[in-house]
């Protein structure tokens, strides 16, 4: 019964994070034809596609559910929301929404405020992905972000990231001879360290890793990371096409909706960093944007985000072959799984 009971409430948790969601956008693209007009060509969504949509969403709920009632990682993962941003921040949503707006009509997609220095970073790094004001350069962007990417896959994020669980789990089991203690997990790409506080629920001894470009983001990763009891994830700014680690470091490899953003030969490119950094053995795990390939029946969803957000990587990302290109690495049985809007690839390192 307790069981039960914990179930719906998780279930009610989720379709309220659902509903809260839709209403968001819902409410704020009305504010916005109705105040600030964008010429986009957004195609409308059958009800047949609404109702797939709603049926992976169920699906990637039950999955999450299974993974937490088998212990893969505690059932409190399910309900852990961060309430204290939410109600700091979401406010400054809607402050912000103007600005977005605004970018979005003028197709301004690379501006920043006057005292953000975007020397020496990447030149498709520098821009307003999603039209965010100052890109993931500044502490208010790393404040609204999390939030923003709830909003935007209607409360599914969160579940959507757990999908990484487990197979991470499952592929550390190589490493019979290492202890709990040793086992070093990296992931590329942090951000916030939103899926580093998720690992460390499901792995509470291993040596956790982060990298990210953005030092704002991983000022807020160190300060979410923080407040968990245990050992502190060693956080590093660092561009994934050079990560500064020795070769064959990590036992495990992470990263979480970052291939969408970057052009064709950067991909190709951070996967082979990721080989390098990864143990023979070892698992290297993409979390990203389903593609043509596995899920051609949301392509009007998919050219939505791509006309709606500023994502301008996001078209070629959707027809380009990521097992090819971890093949190429050299990583070897690529398993691909799909999860409501997400798109996962578990690669191995092969052993020496």
């Amino acid at each position: 019964m307790p069981d039960t009971l914990t179930k719906l409430t998780y279930q009610t948790f989720q379709q309220s994070k659902s509903i809260f969601g839709l209403a968001h956008k819902t409410l704020s693209t009305g504010l916005m034809k109705a105040l600030s007009p964008v010429d986009k060509k957004v195609t409308p969504i059958p009800t047949e596609l609404l109702l797939k949509l709603q049926k992976r969403l169920n699906d990637l709920l039950e999955a999450d559910w299974e993974d937490a009632e088998r212990g893969v990682y505690p059932k409190s993962l399910l309900f852990d929301n961060p309430w204290e941003d939410f109600f700091l921040y979401y406010p400054q949503i809607w402050i912000d929404l103007p600005q977005l707006w605004e970018r979005a009509k003028s197709e301004k997609f690379q501006d920043f405020a006057p005292d953000i220095d975007t020397t020496d970073y990447p030149q498709y790094y520098v821009r307003n992905f999603h039209y965010q004001t100052d890109g993931y350069l500044s502490e208010s962007s790393a404040n609204l972000y999390d939030l923003g990417v709830e909003i935007l896959f209607n409360g599914a994020a969160d579940a959507m990231r757990r999908r990484i669980l487990a197979p991470l789990k499952e592929g550390l089991k190589v490493f019979t001879d290492v202890t709990p203690r040793q086992q070093r997990v990296l992931d590329i790409a942090c951000g916030t360290g939103r899926t580093l506080k998720m690992i460390r629920a499901a792995l509470p001894q291993a040596s956790l890793f982060g990298t990210d470009l953005s030092p704002t983001y991983l000022r807020k990763a160190n300060q979410l990371l923080s407040e968990i009891p245990g050992e502190l994830p060693q956080l590093l700014q660092a561009n994934a096409e050079e990560l500064p680690y020795l070769d064959d470091y990590f036992h495990a490899t992470t990263c979480i909706f970052l291939f969408h953003e970057l052009p064709a030969a950067i991909r190709q490119r951070v996967i082979n960093e990721a080989f390098r950094v990864t143990k023979p053995g070892g698992t290297f795990i993409i979390c990203d944007s389903v593609q043509m390939s596995d899920s051609p029946e949301v392509e009007p969803a998919m050219q939505n985000f791509h006309e709606t957000f500023h994502e301008p990587f996001y078209m070629n990302y959707v027809v380009d072959n990521l097992v090819e290109r971890l093949e190429k690495a050299g990583f070897e049985n690529v398993e691909m799984q799909v999860h409501h809007m997400s798109k996962y690839l578990i690669a191995r390192k092969p052993l020496m």
